[in-house]
């Protein structure tokens, strides 16, 4: 079975295995892997464009999307090896564990529907695979900047800086026409059950059940810190009074200026803020089962 192994060295972990470790297990359950190294857009652009099989993806889920991004709707499957440290799309499908002992877990498998969220928006066109969204993470993410790299002290300062006497924008929001708009704490469009540093806001959520989960967060009715991390933690986040939750495939959003986040990127590019007199319409539909992906089949409805 033919496939192509992409690598990122730089995956949180990942200096527990080598290429050549991943290479020798998947040639012990039967394929002829090839791998090259990538390091940029258009080293992936070159390795995937005329990919065939399957494409073995080790690395967090930045490395993930960046390589799926490259394969929609295309006959690859992608076969996925987290190794990062949120690995979000891992856990909505079960996949967990050592990157040698997924490994061995592919040697019985099946494929299914993935699906992808894309964005239509001011600054152009956007794809993810775990979710968008407006509001407090957006904010914090864009005061975190993870173009600077990861750093738990400056997370902790953006945090910090971004709640402190936080009023959010008013959103003005429609999921399959219907009007939700209101004063969202948070707004969230989500494809995985998880985004961010491992935030579980869909729990029940599937990417391959054609529909987006929408999540948003009440002001009026704000909850304390406290519940929201704990929910987080016990995996109920869409029990609490002031989160409402439910599923669409068109969404509609007002941008008004302020920071706005595709996966772990932040829009527009660099954002740190609300832009001032910047106004435009979002949309964002899903490209059901735009991704193949290889499931193990022990493990997938784990809940993990």
């Amino acid at each position: 079975m033919q496939a192509t192994l992409i690598y990122n060295q730089n995956a949180g972990g990942s200096n527990r295995v080598t290429p050549e470790d991943l290479l020798h297990a998947l040639e012990n359950i039967g394929y002829r892997p090839i791998y090259e190294a990538t390091s940029s857009e258009e080293d992936l652009q070159r390795v995937l464009g005329d990919a065939t099989g399957t494409v073995f993806v080790a690395g967090g889920d930045g490395t993930i999307r960046a390589a799926a991004l490259h394969l929609l709707h295309k006959e690859v499957v992608l076969g996925i090896i987290p190794m990062g440290t949120a690995n979000n799309i891992g856990r909505t499908l079960g996949i967990v564990g050592e990157p040698l002992d997924i490994i061995q877990r592919f040697a019985q498998s099946h494929t299914v529907p993935f699906d992808v969220g894309r964005v239509h928006a001011p600054w152009g066109e956007d794809h993810f695979l775990e979710a968008c969204g407006c509001g407090l993470y957006a904010d914090v993410l864009a005061a975190y900047n993870p173009e600077n790299g990861k750093s738990p002290m400056r997370a902790l300062q953006a945090m910090s800086g971004t709640l402190a006497g936080y009023e959010p924008v008013p959103v003005v929001l429609a999921v399959d026409q219907e009007d939700l708009s209101g004063s969202h704490l948070m707004t969230e469009i989500l494809n995985t059950q998880a985004t961010g540093p491992r935030m579980r806001l869909a729990p029940l959520a599937s990417p391959s059940d054609g529909a987006f989960d929408v999540v948003t967060v009440q002001q009026d009715q704000r909850d304390s810190m406290f519940s929201y991390l704990g929910a987080l933690i016990s995996g109920n986040f869409t029990d609490l009074s002031s989160v409402n939750h439910q599923q669409g495939q068109c969404i509609e959003l007002l941008w008004q200026g302020q920071p706005f986040h595709v996966d772990g990127e932040v829009r527009p590019s660099g954002a740190t803020g609300r832009l001032d007199g910047a106004e435009g319409q979002i949309q964002i539909e899903l490209l059901s089962g735009a991704l193949t992906m290889l499931v193990p089949h022990q493990g997938v409805d784990d809940g993990q």
